[in-house]
């Protein structure tokens, strides 16, 4: 799909007109009649093709005046595919956007993150989205507004503040605009059976684009769970979420249509938050279509795909984080890497309190990991050396690991470092930096696979045949990782 596809007019009707899902969150259908904006898939008859207007945001579409469909919800739509497929300005700005930077450290934060001026910012999101970055933030509160009278029995004046709003007023004013009914209306429209049933516990859908498979996805969370900080239990995914307010605690569980989740936060203006980062950390807002097509056009990864399409990259919630993992997993088995990780979680994470029993702690910050005795880690002196740089720059900001992030120019850092090899640097490209064309040629589980398939298997020529299945080739690499009857690529049972 290309960048801009709303300026395709042909192309939305065609959309619309089938309520084709596999479009909603690339635009949005304004009705000039109605004043009301809808996702691709509306269930309502779709208008005339000359009564139609299409935009490239929710944000762009209220900033045009127009207001929410009470049918389709488009505010609840799978996100946009471009944000993470894409590295420049624009994609990397949206993913700050979408963790809360505006709402946190305004636009001169945002702008200062991504160093360049407030101005070039926000010219930028504005030609590309139709709005800039406060409008795009605020859209964003209104959503979190919504999410919270409808799951939640908290007052109106709490929900306000929690979802960021500056005022009461401003947060009664901004839901009326968006949604064409008072913050009380909405909360009214919901069924009673709906309510939430744990006080302090919010039950949430997270919606995605089908298909998806979650045996690689949770499968290698699962597998690599670190005891502490992420289980496993009764079909969920669980973990610890260290997060600008607090902390939380999220049990993710794949069902048919939606990711069931459930969030309890210790500061409810961690919310949007929290949802952005489990939705990335399970690839939500990916385009499966897209990729999938892509890779079938290799005759060889073709079955692969065909049985069992809609595989995701599992990503992470905290990029920093994994990358301290991955130095641990270097050329260690799985469960030596889970044990390496919960001694350190034991000694050096953060105990939280877990209503469900099971979790205990939250990862160690970089902090705490730079102040650690080296001579205290047990393992080999030359991956001491490397955990030990590696944790320093992060906790000193030499080295910078966030969804900002420069994803060539970040590897290239990571490659400088002590014990960085390209499997290392590649990984966290993949995984936490988000990069979906991120490659691992040099991996044994990848080598083995591809001399299964009749692939080439030494890495150079393996790379020379993955040229063609760019832009996505951390998507082959998950398929090529499924081949193996390898834990990390089936749901537990």
């Amino acid at each position: 799909m290309q960048n801009g596809m709303h300026t395709d007019i042909e192309r939305c009707v065609r959309a619309v007109r089938s309520k084709d899902a596999r479009f909603d969150g690339w635009f949005f259908t304004a009705v000039v009649t109605t004043r009301i904006y809808c996702r691709p898939s509306c269930p309502v008859v779709p208008p005339k093709p000359e009564n139609m207007t299409f935009y490239p945001s929710a944000a762009a579409c209220q900033q045009a005046g127009f207001r929410a469909c009470k049918r389709c919800r488009p505010d609840t739509s799978p996100g946009s595919p471009e944000w993470n497929q894409r590295a420049d300005l624009v994609a990397r700005a949206m993913r700050l956007i979408g963790d809360g930077v505006v709402d946190r450290e305004g636009v001169p934060g945002l702008a200062g993150r991504l160093g360049y001026s407030t101005r070039q910012i926000e010219r930028q999101l504005l030609a590309e989205l139709g709005a800039g970055p406060l409008a795009l933030a605020r859209a964003q509160r209104a959503q979190t507004a919504r999410l919270l009278i409808e799951t939640t029995p908290l007052p109106m004046a709490e929900i306000a503040f929690a979802a960021g709003f500056s005022s009461i007023r401003t947060f009664n004013d901004t839901v009326r605009e968006v949604f064409a009914l008072a913050p009380s209306e909405l909360r009214t429209r919901v069924p009673k059976k709906s309510a939430p049933g744990t006080p302090g516990v919010l039950s949430l859908r997270l919606p995605f684009r089908a298909p998806l498979n979650p045996d690689n996805l949770f499968g290698h969370l699962a597998a690599t769970a670190v005891p502490g900080v992420e289980e496993w239990r009764d079909g969920a995914y669980r973990r610890t979420l260290r997060l600008p307010y607090g902390h939380g605690i999220v049990a993710l569980t794949p069902k048919a249509d939606h990711i069931a989740c459930r969030l309890t936060l210790s500061d409810l203006r961690d919310l949007p938050v929290a949802i952005s980062r489990c939705r990335r950390m399970l690839d939500l807002d990916a385009d499966p279509v897209a990729v999938d097509e892509q890779l079938r056009t290799d005759p060889l990864l073709a079955p692969l795909v065909d049985k069992a399409p809609g595989r995701r990259v599992p990503l992470t919630v905290d990029e920093s984080e994994f990358a301290v993992r991955a130095v641990l997993g270097q050329q260690v088995s799985t469960a030596a890497a889970r044990t390496h990780a919960a001694r350190l979680v034991t000694a050096h994470g953060e105990p939280v309190d877990d209503p469900e029993g099971g979790l205990s702690h939250l990862f160690p910050s970089t902090e705490a990991l730079a102040a650690l005795d080296p001579e205290s880690l047990a393992m080999p002196r030359t991956r001491r050396t490397t955990f030990t740089t590696l944790v320093r720059q992060l906790a000193d900001g030499v080295l910078h690991l966030g969804l900002e992030s420069d994803w060539t120019e970040t590897r290239a850092r990571l490659l400088a470092l002590p014990g960085f090899g390209p499997w290392t640097a590649d990984v966290i490209a993949m995984r936490a930096l988000g990069d979906p064309d991120a490659f691992l040629p040099t991996d044994l589980g990848i080598r083995r696979a591809a001399q299964e398939l009749g692939l080439p298997s030494t890495p150079a020529a393996l790379t020379a045949r993955a040229a063609a299945w760019r832009p996505w080739r951390a998507y082959a690499v998950q398929y090529l990782w499924a081949t193996d009857s390898h834990p990390i690529n089936f749901l537990p049972v």
